[in-house]
């Protein structure tokens, strides 16, 4: 629910920079530490901020991380797992729901970063290639592949490889479902506007605030058959309209609202 916004007054104006999403991530990250100081945080990242600052600072928070690298980036420590893996190969082979998975890693990279790469950092880059079957327009069957890389706080190993990448690092994803659904699934986040910044600002935390309350209230065991009968939007709509009406005694309402009340997740 954190969100940290980009302003203009936040920029380096004498070295003409604007705000961007490197100087957010430190001030998002320093409320996080003071808000959660003790809480096990594991960060997935997409590749802007593979670079060593960022690490630096997840290192210093003593945070986990699994960053996106891609190709083109950190070409040193690219150098460095080609070099170390012909050397001694560490893999996995295994089956992810419908996915062929090959898994190989290096750990133990040394990264320089910094004025004359005077600040190092240890590394551990893991390479997942897979591959799937689909049934595209033509009813014929495609091979379709991909390839991802990521940044681990964590030496990579036969015992967390899956966990870190598949049940971690690929949740990223699911951030950007988020997003989607946001921009073009009810929340009308895709063109909004303002004339007023700080009412852009509440619209955006208000939205987060009623999206996080909307799926919280989908996977309850309290509304869960009504999610299933109505679906998302029928069910909010059946809530609002419930809420709105004047058949609710509000007598009852009172003494119900006064019991203690457990909420409970699916």
């Amino acid at each position: 629910m954190l969100s940290e916004f980009l302003e203009h007054a936040l920029g380096d104006s004498e070295a003409q920079k604007q705000d961007g999403e490197l100087r957010g991530f430190v001030r998002l990250s320093d409320r996080l530490k003071t808000l959660f100081p003790g809480l096990p945080i594991l960060l997935l990242l997409d590749g802007l901020y593979a670079n060593g600052p960022v690490m630096q600072r997840c290192r210093g928070y003593h945070w986990q991380f699994m960053i996106v690298l891609k190709d083109k980036d950190l070409s040193t420590v690219w150098q460095e797992f080609h070099a170390l893996h012909a050397l001694k190969p560490q893999a996995s082979q295994r089956c992810w729901g419908r996915r062929q998975q090959h898994f190989s890693w290096v750990n133990d990279i040394d990264y320089a970063f910094g004025s004359n790469g005077r600040q190092h950092l240890k590394l551990n880059v893991v390479v997942c290639e897979e591959s799937w079957e689909r049934v595209d327009d033509q009813a014929r069957t495609v091979t379709e592949t991909s390839r991802h890389a990521w940044l681990s706080s964590q030496p990579i190993s036969q015992d967390n490889v899956h966990e870190r990448c598949n049940l971690g690092a690929r949740h990223r994803w699911g951030i950007e479902a988020g997003f989607l659904v946001e921009k073009h699934q009810g929340y009308h986040y895709e063109h909004a506007f303002a004339l007023d910044w700080n009412a852009m600002r509440g619209y955006h935390l208000l939205m987060r605030l009623a999206h996080v309350f909307n799926t919280l209230a989908r996977f309850t065991r309290q509304l869960r058959d009504l999610y299933r009968q109505f679906g998302v939007r029928g069910a909010i709509a059946f809530i609002r309209s419930s809420c709105a009406a004047p058949w609710l005694d509000l007598a009852r309402m009172r003494v119900l609202l006064a019991k203690p009340f457990l909420l409970q997740l699916e």
